[in-house]
């Protein structure tokens, strides 16, 4: 239990879910004996000293104003110049920047100025070397639009640390033991020490190939280059593809000078396959000699042999080029079965899933846990049921055995979501079912400190078991596993299980956002959606198909109250309240989706908010899934509400909060509806207008009752999740929140 003595939040949490209590040391002597006497205060070395030994020459004052412009501008990077740079609701984050760009920068330029040199000469330059990096690392920050608070403090502390490694002359030594992104972040330290750069790049090359790959044009003509591309083949051969068949002969012609045999595997596969990027989910077939290049290219002709194919991968449990096919067999998994299914959603079964005949419990078991983005409730049930009429009489147990417990937890996850665990769970005998979930909730202390996926599909699906026996049992579970990782002084593990524990916990629902230290759950604050002059600005992203046209044809109708006002051009329009508090909504307009039409006009529209310093608070997405990201890309740190129509399971649901950290966020299980998106919309809009905080339990009452006895309306209202019920959202803030302030205590 020592490892949670570094988590304050973490203990507090723990207390309140499962009642273990941590032993600190007092503060005090209990028995009144004498302090001992302090020990004298430390003489501060040259490193510590805080204020200039002697002026700054005339010949370096001119880099210094630079420096101090780079951190005036970081001060005003939250829009006031008032030495303290605010990142949203987050006092954490907020006080970690600060801390870095305003308390430990201007130490490091006095530092600069400190340091003892012998030979007068060099160390004009070489200080003004040392200013210029340390400028463009503050302007780096500057120039991010979406800077991770937490990842410049540690690159300021790495520039700190470097510094004095090589003013002492040990930076290859320090290298060694930090060869990590914030040694690279700062290489310009590096810049007359090319073999410990080579050395950084290798390592960083072998830990975290694929970031390294998309710097090659950093390295293309380096000797150690083949190295890195090579490694990177082995995660994402996609990515070694790209550079293959570049036009850019520098990045092309590094790939080709690379003789790793899987390297030239690829190179071949661009040179001689019909569809080569098709090809390239079967590169493991194809390095291995189990198929030529022409037995592949007759499977990628056939679409329905493609699918099985890469399924027959997945089943095979081939590693090596696991990403490139696990894409391609979602892609396929949507484009062939789930989208054709979801637009025959009028017609009668045998119609609607006649596409799916002929195909095995395992491909049924992959179109659903890969099609998870797109498919509805009705799609889910009747590809599910299909799968368990053709799985007879063989348990669940074994098709997931079958399938190598491929994204398991997501399959169980989204049988919770629909109510067909119960069902699924059934299939096996009680021993199995134990053995079954107990798999479910264990091992999820495995993999990097941000692999959550797993343990967020564990979260989401506690929102939706109504089985109290199941979930007891699973609460014990997540309790002795808690112990398991604590007891091994695992830290993710411990952070994970004892997050789990608390969502797990009904007790404490209602004080979630007390007990893990986030902003509140249950509700959003009106002062928080306000900007200083107390305009609540609202962005809504349309697409120009046919459904985006028509939702935004339903969305014009909201506005036809006579509390609004519009101001419209050729690419986006503005509504704002005439009555009630000032809102303000802008929209880009449905163009056109393939020509890029609405790209253009929500950059034209970004280019206007950015250059009237207007930053949304609301952000809503009304388009298909596949289109989520295009809007993603547009979220940032202000935005603290958002409504999505699907969320896009864990890994855009990650995105969004990376984004926008501390964003409540609304998404539905299914796809989005007008009917639904508008009626929130308008209820929210008539609590802004009168002032009010946004309460989402009482809004979400409140909507409940609009929909009653509406048939489909009510039922597509029930897929929907406030933020309050998001768990794998509250998980993943948490999560994040307890890493930062752990590291930022121990650094």
């Amino acid at each position: 239990m020592q490892i949670l003595r570094r988590f304050p939040v973490l203990c507090s949490l723990l207390l309140a879910s499962i009642g273990l209590c941590l032993a600190y040391p007092a503060s005090a002597d209990p028995h009144g004996k004498k302090k001992k006497k302090e020990p004298e205060a430390k003489q501060k070395t040259i490193y510590e000293i805080d204020t200039l030994i002697h002026p700054i020459p005339r010949n370096r004052e001119l880099f210094h104003v630079y420096l101090n412009r780079a951190i005036r501008g970081a001060d005003a990077s939250d829009g006031k110049v008032d030495h303290y740079i605010w990142v949203g609701d987050d006092t954490l984050a907020s006080s970690a920047i600060t801390t870095a760009m305003l308390r430990m920068v201007p130490h490091i330029d006095t530092m600069i100025e400190n340091l003892p040199f012998e030979n007068v000469q060099m160390e004009n330059q070489i200080k003004i070397g040392y200013l210029r990096n340390l400028t463009n690392l503050v302007n780096r920050f500057n120039k991010d639009v979406s800077p991770d608070p937490f990842f410049y403090r540690k690159a300021v502390i790495n520039f700190h640390d470097m510094l004095i490694a090589k003013h002492e002359n040990r930076l290859p030594a320090f290298v060694h033991q930090h060869p990590d992104i914030y040694s690279l972040f700062n290489e310009e330290l590096l810049e007359d020490d090319q073999d410990t750069r080579a050395f950084l790049y290798r390592s960083l090359g072998r830990e975290e190939p694929l970031m390294m790959i998309r710097k090659l044009k950093d390295f293309a003509n380096e000797p150690f280059a083949c190295d890195i591309i090579a490694a990177a083949a082995r995660v994402s051969p996609n990515e070694v593809y790209k550079y293959a068949s570049s036009t850019n002969p520098t990045l092309h012609n590094a790939v080709v000078r690379c003789k790793d045999p899987l390297v030239a595997a690829i190179v071949k596969i661009t040179q001689e396959s019909k569809s080569p990027l098709k090809a390239m989910s079967f590169i493991s077939d194809i390095y291995s000699q189990r198929l030529t290049i022409p037995e592949v290219d007759k499977i990628t002709a056939d679409e329905t042999l493609l699918f099985k194919n890469l399924v027959r991968l997945k089943m095979q449990g081939d590693t090596l080029g696991g990403a490139t096919y696990t894409d391609e067999l979602s892609y396929r998994a949507n484009r062939l079965f789930v989208t054709t299914i979801n637009e025959l959603h009028e017609s009668p079964d045998a119609v609607r899933f006649k596409c799916l005949e002929g195909l095995t419990p395992a491909e049924l078991y992959f179109i659903i846990v890969y099609g998870q983005d797109q498919i509805y409730t009705s799609s889910f049930i009747g590809a599910f049921n299909r799968m368990m009429e053709r799985l007879k009489p063989k348990p669940g147990g074994d098709l997931l055995a079958e399938v190598r417990y491929d994204h398991f937890r997501t399959f169980i996850r989204m049988c919770a979501g629909y109510s067909k665990l119960s069902a699924f769970l059934s299939t096996m005998s009680a021993e199995k079912k134990s053995e079954m979930m107990k798999q479910f909730i264990s091992g999820l202390e495995n993999g990097k400190p941000d692999d959550l996926e797993d343990a967020v599909d564990v979260a989401d699906a506690f929102g939706s078991i109504k089985d109290s026996v199941l979930t007891d049992f699973l609460y014990n579970e997540i309790v002795a596993n808690y112990k398991r990782v604590s007891d091994a002084h695992n830290e993710k593990g411990t952070i994970v299980y004892g997050l789990l524990a608390t969502l797990a916990n009904k007790n404490v629902s209602d004080s979630l956002s007390q007990i893990l230290h986030l902003p509140p759950i249950n509700r959003m604050p009106f002062a928080s959606l306000q900007d200083d002059s107390g305009v609540v600005y609202e962005q809504f992203f349309f697409y120009g198909d046919e459904d985006g046209k028509a939702s935004f044809a339903n969305f014009l109708g909201d506005f036809k109250d006579g509390k609004w006002k519009e101001e419209r051009n050729t690419q986006w329009t503005k509504f704002t309240s005439t009555q009630g508090k000032k809102v303000v909504v802008f929209a880009n307009l449905p163009l056109d989706y393939e020509s890029e039409l609405d790209d253009k006009a929500q950059k034209a529209l970004k280019a206007y908010l950015d250059a009237n310093n207007i930053h949304p608070t609301i952000i809503v997405h009304r388009g298909h899934s596949y289109h989520l990201n295009s809007t993603i890309d547009y979220m940032a740190k202000p935005n603290h509400i958002i409504i999505l129509g699907s969320c896009g399971g864990y890994h855009n649901l990650g995105k969004v909060l990376t984004q926008a950290p501390n964003a409540n966020l609304i998404s539905t299980k299914q796809t989005g509806t007008m009917m639904v998106n508008d009626a929130i919309v308008k209820a929210m809009h008539n609590h802004l207008l009168a002032g009010d905080d946004i309460d989402w339990k009482s809004l979400w009452a409140e909507l409940s009752g609009t929909f009653a006895g509406k048939g489909k309306s009510e039922e597509d209202f029930k897929e929907y999740v406030p933020p309050n019920r998001n768990l794998g959202a509250i998980f993943i803030k948490a999560y994040r929140r307890i890493l930062n302030e752990a590291e930022t205590k121990n650094d």
